[in-house]
């Protein structure tokens, strides 16, 4: 609809092209035989010129207009009809192309360069600046963000841009409480937010990045509980710095969170966040069990480990009723990783929720070949005796955990982070 294909009656004589359809009395040659005009999904029909059998052209996948080959020639000189390249009704190259990117098709404009990325971005960056204008230059460079992988360092030795970002994450301090934040002030913090993951992320600016303890004026974000979207969004796109960082299995970031209140934050979104946001949260601590200093400082005391397993154990029960394989999968990733200590491991002989000793999971896991193979290593871990370790037979005795056997009790898990995050 909308696309006109002017008449070409050079084509053959009596031929009529016209709204996608080319007759010859009764029949059929643009689009005959079920193939697809604009599109090409299982080629074009170009018979019936000059009368003989119908000839294929093209091929699954050939599109006529805007698809990767153009079927009507001019690009290239396609030939049609075989022997002597003949041109199909003397249509020129130039106005096949003109038309094919009128339509949405191949543009001849050649990619750019990194460095014609950076130039072409500079005037937005430059105006993160102003407070009039950031709003629309946060947006835009949020959009182009992924096409630019030097964007990082240039945001971040840019002078001014950086402290631009954090003002906007400063001015919605207020509206956390009491819970005020609107959707568009959701919106535009997280365009900010977007671009502070993309400087997270990169090789270069990430020491720098954690050297300015960024990651601090985030925290107040994941320390809201309000239920509402742009709350919940705003938690989720702060995750995803975090996220970010953490993706990189690099010791100095974890070495960072652990003397922040990281791990109790994103327990407390474990417990009560929506599922992308648990995911999440749960990814970030499975991360920080994954590194050796992250392993020991939850293994440390019997708080510490009894609060990750308790946050665990009732997600997985609340996945009995409300399955997510992605949420499952590094849930049991974390108590495979606890396994790895052997106090933990003696603990999780009582602690590990029932839900995976038996088939509960069996049908949401047929096709995970990785996962039901780490929670068959971890049934085995929890099953083998741990030799040396005090209540290695099976029993309650957790008093080879280091601080007690409390449980909860209001635990404060955080490390030099100043109360942001709470108690668990």
């Amino acid at each position: 609809p909308g696309v006109h294909v002017p008449q070409y009656n050079a084509i053959t004589p009596g031929v009529h092209v016209a709204c996608g359809r080319t007759m010859t009395g009764d029949q059929n040659v643009l689009g005959g035989g079920g193939s697809s005009l604009l599109g090409g999904g299982g080629g074009l029909n170009l018979g019936g010129l000059g009368g003989g059998q119908p000839q294929q052209f093209g091929g699954a996948g050939t599109s006529l207009l805007g698809g990767g080959t153009s079927a009507l020639g001019g690009l290239g000189g396609a030939p049609i009809g075989g022997g002597g390249g003949m041109l199909m009704g003397g249509m020129v190259g130039g106005l096949a192309q003109q038309q094919q990117q009128q339509a949405g098709g191949l543009s001849a404009k050649q990619p750019q360069t990194e460095a014609e990325k950076i130039e072409a971005l500079m005037p937005l960056i430059v105006k993160l600046t102003d407070p009039d204008q950031r709003e629309n230059v946060l947006l835009e460079l949020s959009k182009k963000r992924e096409d630019c992988d030097d964007l990082a360092p240039v945001l971040w030795h840019t002078f001014g841009t950086v402290a631009g970002l954090l003002q906007e994450i400063v001015s919605i301090y207020p509206l956390l409480s009491p819970p005020t934040l609107t959707a568009h002030a959701s919106n535009r913090v997280c365009n900010a937010l977007a671009l502070l993951q993309c400087v997270a992320s990169h090789k270069d600016t990430r020491s720098l990045f954690l050297s300015a303890h960024i990651p601090l004026y985030l925290y107040p974000f994941l320390n809201t509980d309000s239920k509402s979207r742009p709350f919940e969004y705003l938690r989720l796109t702060s995750l995803g710095v975090i996220g970010a960082l953490v993706k990189m299995d690099d010791p100095e970031v974890i070495s960072f969170l652990l003397q922040t209140e990281i791990i109790p934050l994103c327990l407390r979104i474990m417990g009560s966040g929506s599922e992308l946001s648990k995911t999440v949260a749960t990814f970030i601590v499975q991360k920080i069990l994954l590194d050796n200093n992250g392993l020991a400082y939850v293994c440390t005391t019997s708080d510490r480990f009894f609060a990750v397993s308790k946050v665990l154990s009732d997600m997985v029960n609340n996945l009995i009723t409300n399955p997510s394989v992605r949420l499952l999968k590094h849930c049991v990733r974390c108590y495979l990783r606890l396994t790895d200590n052997p106090r933990a491991r003696e603990a999780l002989r009582t602690a590990l929720p029932q839900s995976l000793r038996d088939e509960t999971f069996l049908h949401l896991l047929r096709d995970d070949i990785t996962v039901r193979k780490w929670l068959a290593q971890l049934l085995q871990a929890v099953n083998s005796p741990t030799p040396g370790v005090p209540g290695a037979a099976g029993g309650n005795d957790v008093s080879g955990l280091p601080g007690g056997s409390s449980v909860l009790g209001g635990l404060n898990l955080g490390g030099t982070g100043g109360g942001l995050g709470g108690g668990v």
